[in-house]
């Protein structure tokens, strides 16, 4: 792989039109949704995750982004004629057209084995890349057949061998892959220290990449929300998954006037919650560590209890009850939500003010939920979230949509994946300007007649027949320049 970049990756001088990219999302999509009980058992096998979470959170998003790519990336991706380019162009012609990046790491991540991996590949595909996989090792047998699905759908349409390949799941192969290998471009989504660490090795050459680092997110419960609704939804957030999703509330900010019920309604699913595997020991250590310290601070266990992790079929001390806390005080490490398991901190606050205040302690946001019953209220302080995405009234599931991306900034890393947005990241832009010799304007002989004319009419043309009012100029004196005193004052003073 360590061929000049760009070198091989241009598809369409590689035989990969885009008609027949199009043709492999069509036959990738039929294939997955043909097979996709094989697909979640294995999803099941790797992380344990429950089959209607994987039909629903991992094979469903997928076969809808495979849907909207076909219906929206013919016009995305084809050559389009850009108009409006003033009286003084008139002559010309411009137009865009996207090339793909070239060669395409993918770092994949196992939470969502198969969304989060299967969207990435499927964007950098259809977009013209060539494009080498790293799976996860923690998900290796749901990602080898996802890539292995995807490059069957190649065969009947025209993909080239080497315009997919992975590498071994394992983590020496993801410790030697930037190495060893030059890409023009790399996708990883992951914790903030890996993050950090692939960005290092990606400056001195300059590659680029798009690091989806997670968020700590809250979720805005104002005081006119829903109490039952609020609580139906924010819970789902938390025990999806068992809670590890980048874009899970780490905590309630809730309004004084619906907190007792709301901490009424989320209590009563706290204490009938069961034990949910993690990821493995570490994790699940984590989190009782930091539900035990909470109480410790001053919260609340909603369950009445706090259970340590107990053990999964293997033995293994990985699995733990969903926990939520109250009366959280706001300096307690769970506040911070740096887990990545099934805990809440619940905090009481006075106002959205208030509320913004305890958000705005947090420096990696992705997805903030927002639950009132006048949704219009949010325009008035969306911008003041920092999220690029802001769900209002449910966590998680509406993230799903194919046309929404997903960004993060700061903290939570740079770039995005998904939707239109994350297609043509996948692509750098071209753009062509074509003369016509006749009407060129050419700048060799111009005389001041030919000068000032021009600009008489760039003054009407962009300034309109009536004259801009003239508005006084004052020139103030340097503040250095020592002040002359007042000459009527300065008789007084003599008299």
């Amino acid at each position: 792989m360590s061929e000049s970049r760009s070198s091989q990756s241009d598809s369409k001088a590689r035989g990969w039109s885009l008609s027949d990219r199009l043709a492999w999302v069509a036959a990738f999509r039929r294939t997955l949704a043909t097979r996709q009980d094989e697909l979640i058992e294995l999803i099941a096998r790797d992380v344990e995750k429950p089959s209607f979470e994987a039909l629903m959170g991992d094979v469903l998003p997928l076969l809808s982004a495979c849907k909207w790519v076909e219906n929206r990336a013919g016009s995305l991706l084809s050559l389009r004629r850009l108009r409006h380019g003033g009286v003084f162009l008139l002559a010309n012609k411009a137009t865009l057209t996207r090339a793909p990046l070239g060669h395409v790491a993918i770092i994949a991540t196992w939470n969502y084995p198969v969304q989060l991996l299967g969207i990435e590949l499927l964007q950098a595909l259809v977009a013209g890349n060539r494009v080498t996989v790293k799976p996860s090792e923690n998900s290796p047998r749901s990602q080898i057949f996802l890539l292995e699905l995807a490059r069957e759908a190649g065969r009947g349409a025209n993909m080239p061998p080497d315009q997919l390949a992975w590498t071994a799941p394992t983590r020496e192969a993801g410790a030697t892959l930037l190495k060893d290998n030059r890409f023009d471009h790399v996708v990883f989504t992951g914790s903030t220290n890996v993050g950090v660490a692939i960005a290092e090795t990606l400056a001195p050459s300059m590659t680029s990449s798009t690091l989806e680092l997670s968020g700590r997110d809250s979720a805005f419960v104002l005081d006119d929300a829903d109490p039952e609704l609020a609580a139906s939804a924010i819970w789902q957030g938390i025990d999806m998954n068992s809670g590890q999703t980048c874009m899970a509330p780490r905590r309630a900010l809730v309004d004084e006037k619906v907190y007792a019920e709301f901490v009424r309604r989320i209590a009563s699913r706290a204490g009938a919650a069961r034990p949910r595997p993690l990821i493995n020991e570490h994790a699940a250590k984590q989190c009782y560590d930091l539900a035990v310290e909470c109480q410790r601070l001053g919260g609340r266990s909603l369950a009445g209890v706090i259970e340590p992790p107990s053990a999964d079929a293997n033995g293994r001390l990985r699995c733990l009850r969903p926990m939520v806390f109250a009366d959280c005080p706001r300096d307690v490490p769970l506040v911070e939500g740096r887990h990545f398991g099934p805990l809440l901190a619940v905090i009481p606050v006075k106002d959205l003010e208030d509320a913004l205040a305890c958000h705005d302690r947090i420096d990696q946001v992705l997805a903030t939920s927002v639950f009132t019953r006048n949704p219009a209220r949010v325009e008035d302080f969306r911008d003041r979230l920092r999220s690029t995405l802001v769900t209002v009234n449910d966590c998680l599931l509406p993230t799903i949509h194919p046309s929404v991306g997903l960004a993060g900034h700061g903290k939570s890393g740079w770039g995005i994946t998904k939707g239109e947005a994350g297609l043509l990241a996948m692509t750098r832009p071209i753009y062509t300007t074509q003369t016509a010799p006749l009407f060129r304007f050419s700048m060799e002989a111009v005389t001041p007649a030919i000068e000032r004319g021009m600009s008489r009419f760039i003054r009407f043309w962009y300034g309109g027949s009536k004259p801009a009012p003239k508005t006084p100029t004052t020139v103030s004196a340097p503040e250095t320049q020592s002040r002359q005193p007042d000459q009527s004052v300065a008789t007084s003073a003599a008299n």
